[in-house]
């Protein structure tokens, strides 16, 4: 069968080009999760991880560092982590508590993931006021109170007993998966507190906490 020439009307379109020149090999978007933790919030946002890079390697990326340190050195060791990496890290998630570190220290660190933020990374502050432990118990049910965090844990013991999951400790390394299949009502609740915390700094904001952020910017690929 003769193959007969191409007309010149039909050069250069698309369907006569090779797959190959198609395809254009595109690097994951790359994330880097800091806290100030270097367990509950770590072995938290680890099953993050390793539920989405194993599943979506080719297109996301996660790296998760607890670094012991808090708000302002936290956020130093993340920017110089994201400056020194060989990645190019499109989002750099410092997540912290406000403890009884200075109110201070606490607003000036997510002033400053604002001001860092550009177009190539953003810096994202997943506060808690007063500890993560508001995230977990967000869980459950809409808290509105200004509890001292020692009072979050028994708490979040008696939720996590009404579901058969057992006491809560600060080392557990199951609670993303524990928590995953109420994760839409603890967004509905942090996001509620967000409203009433409206105008108010990440210090006057008790409780408050941003970390359901994340989790809806990561939502698709959970």
């Amino acid at each position: 069968m003769s193959k007969k020439p191409l007309k010149k009307s039909d050069l250069g379109k698309s369907w006569l080009k090779s797959r190959s020149d198609n395809k254009k090999k595109m690097a994951p978007e790359y994330h880097l999760i800091v806290s100030e933790g270097t367990d509950t919030e770590p072995f938290y946002f680890e099953t993050i991880k390793n539920k989405i890079n194993n599943n979506f390697r080719n297109r996301i990326s996660l790296e998760v560092e607890g670094l012991g340190d808090n708000t302002l050195s936290l956020f130093r060791k993340a920017k110089m982590h994201a400056d020194n990496s060989a990645n190019v890290y499109k989002h750099v998630w410092i997540v912290y508590d406000k403890d009884d570190f200075p109110a201070a220290h606490f607003d000036q660190t997510a002033k400053m993931c604002e001001e860092s933020s550009n177009n190539e990374t953003t810096y994202h502050a997943l506060w808690s006021n007063q500890c993560i432990e508001l995230w977990f118990l967000l869980h459950f049910s809409f808290l509105q109170s200004d509890l001292h965090r020692s009072e979050y844990w028994p708490k979040l013991s008696e939720c996590l007993k009404s579901i058969g999951a057992g006491d809560y400790k600060k080392n557990r390394d199951d609670m993303f998966k524990v928590l995953y299949p109420y994760i839409d009502f603890a967004i509905s609740n942090a996001k509620k507190l967000d409203e009433i915390n409206s105008g108010k700094k990440p210090s006057e904001s008790a409780p408050g906490t941003k970390v359901y952020q994340i989790i809806e910017h990561l939502r698709n690929y959970l």
